[in-house]
């Protein structure tokens, strides 16, 4: 029988089409002023119940259900028709989010391998500083790294834009895929998150602990520093942004 990993990588590259439904024909036109057909999957973690949803074209949501106070202890991963369910009712894109997040709670070895589902949420498809910032993150802090507010505006050509940045954290409609929750206040304080501050401490911790890099110490010590622009800008943990 196939290992976990060889599945895995086999079902996030299967392509399957989403099950008609009558009455709603073409519905998924791929662009923002259609409505999409949707697709929904909740599949279980770490962090209780996280419910998926998307169109053939791409993934629209992650939404931490909130269910279970997040276990300090070691990942039990559960098993793979458990999480997948009846893949044939899923569209690629949630088929490979399933085994993407599968692979980040209990193999993030894996992870470079996978392929990432696409996106097609209108935040990223809108040509704004919050789409620039969301996709500058999700390619440049890596598993086991952080990212201050400051740094991160300064990735995305605004070192004086770390309260914008807060705002694009808190609109962010796919977190742990595009890491928010790696995303820090200059001082070494965790800063707000929208699926909780024990979530987001679970999450650093798990990385940190999985990537041999030094976890969070209670709220200050981040679990690997992305080495990039510095500024000097007000903490927009401040101002109650993510």
């Amino acid at each position: 029988m196939p290992g976990r990993r060889t599945l895995l990588k086999h079902l996030a590259s299967l392509r399957f089409q989403l099950l008609s439904v009558s009455g709603l024909g073409n519905a998924v036109l791929g662009r923002m002023d259609q409505a999409c057909e949707m697709s929904y999957k909740t599949i279980d973690s770490p962090l209780g119940k996280i419910e998926i949803s998307g169109c053939e074209q791409g993934l629209h949501e992650i939404r931490l259900c909130g269910s279970k106070t997040p276990d300090a202890g070691p990942v039990e991963a559960p098993t793979l028709p458990e999480l997948l369910g009846r893949p044939e009712e899923m569209t690629e894109p949630l088929v490979q989010c399933a085994a993407w997040l599968d692979a980040y709670f209990h193999e993030p070895e894996v992870l470079p391998g996978l392929p990432l589902p696409a996106i097609h949420h209108p935040v990223f498809q809108r040509d704004s500083f919050t789409a620039q910032v969301l996709w500058k993150l999700l390619e440049a802090v890596k598993f086991g790294d952080t990212v201050s507010y400051q740094q991160l505006a300064a990735l995305a050509g605004n070192p004086k834009a770390a309260r914008a940045v807060g705002g694009a954290m808190r609109s962010n409609p796919v977190p742990i895929l595009v890491p928010c929750h790696r995303v820090v206040c200059s001082s070494g304080a965790m800063g707000n998150y929208s699926g909780g501050l024990a979530t987001k401490e679970w999450l650093l911790a798990h990385e940190g602990r999985l990537s041999g890099k030094p976890t969070y110490a209670g709220v200050s010590h981040p679990a690997g520093t992305w080495h990039g622009a510095q500024a000097d800008t007000p903490d927009p943990q401040r101002a109650g942004w993510n």
